[in-house]
């Protein structure tokens, strides 16, 4: 008889602790829910300025032309400064891969929440086949200025043997080494990345100003196209700073500037053109509300 005091106020006691905990994570989910918005909000104000995209071209040049200078001021045996180390293996290498994987998802949402339209989705997304096929041209005429600039050599202890043995093929077979002019692949992919996604994210300052659907979930997609967009900056800049050699560099970021020019700055503005990012997405505003 006297143990039924104890455990009613012991359920009274577990109840309690659960309705603290309920209200806990409503705080919680409203905070990372407001944290969203804004973050966003502020991210699209950003991304969407024309002026603050002209500078970000300036500042990607300035990273390739001047960051090799930092050399001379950083630690040479950080962990950046491996070939092996984990974001060179898993997010340079694979960079094509993470921007098709995180790009595809934000455009996909954007052009079907605002039009519902599946053939004009299918034409947006037709951009990132186009950066495929771009990066796997250059892939291969890269590859081609090697093999007709290089040379084969075997090496010795008291240095390198040049052998005239003709193709890179047949250098490799002996057991040698092929060396010839190597474009930067992972400067040109690194560059052509930061501009192609910073060129289809400043869409959505446009899509919100519309007041499109934008729940937590296209916004969370948005987000982590952001947060992708600044490590390829980071390791583009750690790519300058460590790896090839300075023409090599320049050159492979030259070349995905000039992709990109070609494509975005270009042949998106044609009619015949999978259309630049935005194009027929949102409705012209009515001639009565501009005075408004």
């Amino acid at each position: 008889m006297e143990r039924g005091p104890v455990v009613g106020a012991g359920l009274g006691a577990g109840a309690r602790i659960r309705t603290v905990l309920g209200c806990l994570v409503k705080v919680l989910l409203w905070v990372a829910s407001a944290l969203l918005y804004f973050g966003s909000e502020q991210a699209a104000r950003l991304l969407g300025s024309p002026c603050l995209r002209r500078l970000y071209h300036a500042w990607l040049a300035a990273v390739v032309i001047f960051g090799p200078l930092l050399q001379f001021h950083v630690n040479p045996r950080t962990i950046f400064a491996s070939h092996g180390n984990f974001f060179n293996i898993k997010f340079v290498n694979s960079a094509w891969g993470w921007t098709c994987t995180f790009l595809g998802g934000f455009v996909l949402l954007v052009v079907f929440l605002a039009t519902r339209r599946v053939a004009v989705t299918a034409r947006h997304l037709s951009r990132l086949v186009v950066g495929a096929a771009v990066w796997r041209g250059a892939g291969r005429a890269f590859l081609l200025i090697e093999d007709l600039t290089g040379s084969c050599f075997e090496p010795l202890p008291q240095g390198l043997l040049l052998h005239e043995l003709p193709d890179r093929r047949s250098c490799l077979a002996a057991g040698h080494q092929w060396r010839g002019y190597t474009v930067s692949s992972h400067t040109f992919l690194l560059t052509f990345c930061c501009l192609l996604m910073a060129e289809e994210a400043a869409v959505f300052a446009k899509y919100l100003a519309h007041g499109l659907p934008a729940g937590a979930p296209l916004r969370l997609v948005f987000l982590l196209n952001v947060l992708l967009l600044g490590l390829w900056n980071f390791l583009l800049l750690c790519t300058v700073i460590y790896f090839h050699q300075y023409t090599h560099k320049v050159v492979g970021a030259a070349v995905g500037t000039f992709a990109w020019y070609l494509t975005y700055g270009s042949w998106y503005h044609q009619p015949w053109s999978p259309g630049s990012p935005g194009h027929g997405l949102f409705p012209h505003p009515h001639p009565s509300r501009k005075h408004n």
